[in-house]
C-alpha cells in the first residue's frame, strides 16, 4: 500500500501539540520559493535550521541569488518559533564527480536519485552534529519529484546516522500551490530548472 507521508505527518505534529518541548529541525532547502510554503507550516511546531546545500548549482551567480533569496524569505516570513540559516560548502565539482557517468541520465533518473542522496546527507550529518531531533527536505514540493524516491533515501540515511528522518510530501494540501503564492507575495525568484547544468540545457532544449 502506498504511505500517506501528509497523513503521518499530521500524526506526529498532532502528538507534538501534547508535548512541552518543541522538537529541533534541520531543514535542507534548495531554494527560497520551495522552502516557503514548509518554512510557513513547521515554523509553527519545530525550531528550524534551514541547510542551504546545493553544489548541483550550475553557476556561482545562480548559486548566490538563490541564497540571497533564500535569506531574504527567512528575514521576512513570520515564524512561531524563529529560524536558523546555515549555509553548505559550495563546490560544483562534489555534484560533477557524483553525476559521472549519468550526464545523459533523464530527469528524475539516477543522477536525480543520488543528487538528492548528496543533499540529503548533509542535511543528517549536519542534524547528527547538532543533536537535531530531525532532519528533512524541501525537495517533495515540486510536481517533478517523487516524493516516495525522495523518503527512502532519507530513511536510510536516519538509519546511517541515528538522527529521524522527517518524511514530507509538501505537494499535499495545495503545498505546490501556495508555494506559488507565498514567491509571489514576497516577489521571490523563481527559477525555472533545478540548478544543475544538465537540468539546464535540457530546459534550454524544450524552449
Amino acid at each position: 500500500m502506498k504511505r500517506n507521508y501528509q497523513k503521518e505527518l499530521d500524526m506526529l505534529i498532532a502528538d507534538f501539540v501534547k508535548k512541552i518541548e518543541t522538537p529541533s529541525l534541520v531543514l535542507h532547502s534548495c531554494c527560497a520559493p520551495c522552502s516557503s510554503y514548509a518554512l510557513e507550516y513547521l515554523s509553527e511546531y519545530f525550531h528550524i535550521n534551514v541547510l542551504y546545500y546545493n553544489p548541483n548549482i550550475s553557476s556561482k551567480e545562480e548559486y548566490n541569488l538563490r541564497l540571497s533569496e533564500q535569506k531574504r524569505l527567512i528575514e521576512a516570513l513570520p515564524q512561531k518559533y524563529p529560524v536558523a540559516l546555515t549555509e553548505g560548502e559550495y563546490d560544483p565539482q562534489v555534484f560533477y564527480q557524483m553525476s559521472k557517468g549519468l550526464e545523459h541520465c533523464p530527469e528524475r533518473g539516477e543522477r536525480c536519485l543520488r543528487c538528492y542522496r548528496l543533499r540529503l546527507e548533509a542535511a543528517a550529518r549536519l542534524a547528527k552534529e547538532q543533536g537535531a531531533d530531525y532532519f528533512a527536505t524541501t525537495l517533495t514540493l515540486s510536481p517533478l519529484k517523487s516524493a516516495e524516491a525522495i523518503n527512502t533515501i532519507g530513511e536510510e540515511l536516519a538509519v546511517k546516522y541515528g538522527v529521524t528522518y522527517l518524511c514530507t510530501d509538501f505537494k499535499k494540501k495545495n503545498g505546490y500551490k501556495h508555494s506559488i503564492e507565498l514567491s509571489r507575495e514576497y516577489n521571490l525568484y523563481r527559477q525555472n530548472f533545478c540548478g544543475c547544468a544538465y537540468s539546464r540545457a535540457q530546459t534550454t532544449d524544450k524552449e
